[in-house]
């Protein structure tokens, strides 16, 4: 027993095959409480018969709002942190310490590392930080999809960060997104000031290949005075970017890569698009600037717009062959063997390297 109370709450639709993996990574909590939406699966007999308090209801019309803060109330008053997260979520053992090490009288709300993804060697992909743990009260979920914690006590809450706690997300790709536009439809609809909502709404109409949706709709995101994060207006800017190269208007999409590098020209992502567009046209001069760019950027930021080949062998893979085709074949090779340092099994990156050798 540690010197907090500390309860873990989740939703859980269908979640055996996680069910198990989740729990024992849960463990270190006081008790683990789900609500159980509807699984057909063994869920629910499984989660109980590892030591989750689990209730059932069924949510109609679906909302992850409005599921979170049914799992939220079957926390127990006492509480002095919930901790929020999903069945195909993990900590790394030793969260709990980590986090009453933190967790300081007053607090309300805790941020932590979050790897969103992994590359195919385990090493960490996207990353970025978390804020879902939370006092037991002054809070609720909002938004019908992509749901987020709402303060609704005075002042603004105090938060902590937690040093050396990680939760590293696993997710079943075989699972279906289907739900997710009509849930942000609906969330911009509700509420169409919201320039979170817009952004996400834009970013799943280029998903679908929605091109001129995609592009309505973060314009309406990048005209929306609340909508200052530069982190994500690039993003936007990015994904309008995708959508006017599918339609075969490169003007356009030159313009708004362009706009992303000004927007967050802090940020790899957008200088290693517009090298991708020079490399296509095959610019050579603009290939070597854009990457020597990029490549000035040496600590990743830790936001979810950032992209794991950002950081990997793709940057000094395009300055590899914007020297190459300048005729610069020393810092050509250079920059191969750099690339081949970060992707050793890459077999273009060996053939390019025994080319640029020779």
């Amino acid at each position: 027993m540690g010197k907090y109370r500390v309860y873990v709450y989740a939703i859980c639709k269908n979640e055996q095959k996680f069910a198990a993996r989740w729990m024992a990574s849960m463990r270190e909590a006081d008790g683990v409480f789900v609500l159980d939406t509807g699984s057909t699966d063994g869920s629910v007999a499984l989660l109980r018969s590892l030591g989750a308090t689990v209730e059932e209801a069924a949510i109609d019309p679906w909302r992850f709002d409005t599921a979170r803060n049914r799992s939220l109330e079957m926390v127990p008053e006492d509480a002095d942190i919930c901790v929020c997260t999903d069945l195909d979520e993990v900590f790394d053992p030793g969260w709990r310490e980590a986090l009453e090490a933190a967790w300081i009288p007053g607090a309300a709300r805790a941020r932590y590392k979050y790897v969103w993804s992994f590359n195919p060697d385990g090493s960490e992909g996207t990353v970025f930080y978390l804020d879902k743990i939370h006092a037991r009260t002054g809070f609720s979920w909002v938004n019908p999809v992509h749901e987020v914690l709402r303060w609704e006590g005075a002042g603004e809450p105090a938060q902590v960060f937690v040093p050396g706690m990680r939760l590293n997300h696993h997710p079943d790709e075989t699972k279906s997104r289907a739900q997710y536009l009509p849930l942000l439809e609906l969330a911009v609809k509700e509420d169409p000031q919201n320039d979170r909502n817009l952004h996400y709404l834009g970013r799943e109409y280029c998903f679908y290949g929605r091109w001129d949706d995609c592009i309505r709709t973060l314009r309406r995101h990048l005209a929306l005075p609340s909508a200052t994060w530069r982190d994500e207006r690039c993003a936007s800017l990015r994904y309008m970017a995708r959508a006017y190269g599918m339609k075969g208007d490169r003007y356009a999409q030159e313009s708004c890569l362009l706009r992303a590098a000004g927007e967050a020209p802090h940020l790899r992502e957008p200088w290693l698009d517009l090298a991708r567009f020079a490399y296509a046209a095959q610019d050579w001069e603009a290939l070597l600037y854009f990457c020597v760019r990029a490549l000035r950027i040496t600590e990743r930021p830790l936001t979810y717009i950032t992209e794991a080949d950002s950081f990997g062998s793709l940057p000094w893979d395009l300055l590899s062959l914007a020297c190459w085709n300048l005729g610069l074949k020393e810092r050509a090779l250079a920059a191969v063997e750099e690339a081949l340092r970060m992707a050793p099994d890459d077999g273009r990156l060996l053939k390019n390297r025994e080319l640029m050798g020779s």
